[in-house]
């Protein structure tokens, strides 16, 4: 049986971080990565293999690190887990013993049961599996006609990659927008007339009833009777937690399928511990449980799992999730942290709201100018931000962050109209109009009022 200190199973950005992590905070100790891939993918760069960074090949984790700081990498599976033990078996056969666990394990595209024809060739997922992958590019690359399903950032920018390449896309989503489940409508609305200037057929509003053909994929029938042909088919309804040796285990699981962590990550069983999209979350404004997966948060509550394991430290607790997202239709960004504006009202929140259009470089006629626009939403008792959204160029996804750490520190209003900014116009807006600034002093007057 081969012994090792800390154990990570998961090899993604969470046990990347994870194992970094906590061989940096215990130099010391022994730490082994087990993971199923020989090559990890980085998860948000998946959709452009399809286009952008041309292969899988060009879109991988490295190793390095992990190898410069000791930790040792596994390519195995983990089947089951002694935790009385402290022990692990893996598919090769091995054994192995440890006084830490961190569980990374992801999470699994989701193929709902009722929609049929998820069994016909050619109806694809998009997992973070190198292999699988691979094979789908391969395959899309002598298809003409491809049908995307569900219009999240996934298939959004999916869809986005593979119009670049000349395929005629049509993405359907139920929802009466594209990304209408994370931005309000304005910006919805704004996402979905890009995408379509751009060459995707955009069918919002109208659900799929089956997927049909004979052994491979041939029509796509939505819910109002019309009916698309088809090459090939990408499934982008989501991803479920990938916890069924979490529950084999006897890790305690929510209600949404999620293994139970608390603000160190710390599970229902002593020494385990969980991060990533397989984790429990919590969302940071409303304390509701949270099904939000994002790799920015799994490296967080991967840091935060790392740094706790033997020690508590009260300065790297997790305290709730905040959905910071943002993507980019061609040269157009569009970020979004916290809470927009529908999500807060139907939570209770009494909000004011504030929106403002500028231009991301000053003097406007600079080459890569862009207009920007931002909205804030604020507590309208306490003046607090409780998210934000922005669309303008690619410098629109700092300005996410920004509003990120404003929303995580609980700023109000006042504080970012009294922030100091610094600003060049070949990098930034004007000072004197800095979209962000303007948009909280639009709020500032609705409170004063």
């Amino acid at each position: 049986m081969k012994k090792t200190d800390v154990l990570v199973i998961g090899g993604s950005a969470t046990g990347l971080v994870a194992a970094m992590t906590a061989k940096s905070c215990n130099p010391d100790k022994s730490v082994t990565v087990i993971r199923k891939e020989e090559k990890v993918l980085i998860p948000c760069g998946i959709p452009y293999i399809f286009g952008t960074v041309e292969s899988s090949d060009n879109n991988i984790l490295p190793d390095g690190g992990l190898l410069k700081m000791g930790v040792e990498i596994v390519v195995d599976e983990v089947l089951s887990v002694n935790t009385d033990g402290k022990t692990c078996k893996t598919k090769n056969g091995e054994s192995y013993s440890y006084d830490k666990l961190i569980m990374g394990i992801g999470s699994m595209p989701a193929v709902p049961k009722w929609l049929k024809g998820t069994e016909l060739d050619n109806v694809f997922t998009i997992p973070k599996n190198k292999i699988y992958l691979d094979v789908i590019s391969s395959k899309l690359e002598v298809f003409k006609k491809i049908v995307v399903i569900g219009a999240g950032f996934i298939g959004v920018e999916v869809s986005d990659e593979l119009n670049k390449k000349g395929k005629e896309v049509t993405l359907v989503e139920i929802l009466p927008t594209i990304l209408g489940t994370t931005f309000d409508d304005e910006f919805a609305s704004e996402a979905q007339e890009i995408l379509s200037g751009r060459g995707v057929t955009a069918i919002t509003g109208c659900g799929v009833k089956e997927i049909s053909g004979d052994g491979k994929v041939e029509k796509v029938n939505l819910q109002d009777g019309r009916v698309l042909d088809a090459d090939a088919v990408i499934l982008s309804l989501g991803y479920f937690p990938n916890t069924s040796l979490a529950a084999d285990m006897g890790l305690e699981l929510n209600e949404f399928g999620f293994i139970k962590a608390d603000q160190y990550r710390r599970t229902s069983v002593p020494d385990v511990f969980a991060a990533g999209d397989c984790a429990e979350k919590v969302d940071f404004a409303t304390g509701k449980l949270s099904r939000i997966m994002l790799a920015s948060t799994a490296c967080t509550e991967a840091r935060t799992a790392g740094m706790n394991l033997y020690e508590l430290k009260t300065f790297s607790v997790f305290k709730g999730t905040v959905g910071i997202y943002s993507t980019c239709i061609g040269d157009t960004a569009l970020g979004v942290a916290g809470l927009i504006e529908k999500h807060a009202v139907k939570e209770g929140f009494n909000v004011v709201t504030g929106s403002f259009t500028g231009v991301n470089r000053h003097p406007g006629k600079i080459t890569d100018a862009h207009k920007e626009t931002v909205k804030l939403i604020v507590s309208k008792q306490s003046g607090v931000i409780l998210g934000g959204e922005v669309l303008g160029g690619k410098s629109a996804g700092e300005l996410t962050n920004v509003m990120g750490f404003a929303i995580q520190n609980h700023m109000t209003v006042y504080d970012v109209i009294m922030t100091q900014i610094g600003t060049q116009p070949l990098l930034t807006a004007s000072p004197a109009g800095y979209p962000l600034v303007k948009a909280a002093e639009i709020v500032v007057k609705k409170l004063c009022k």
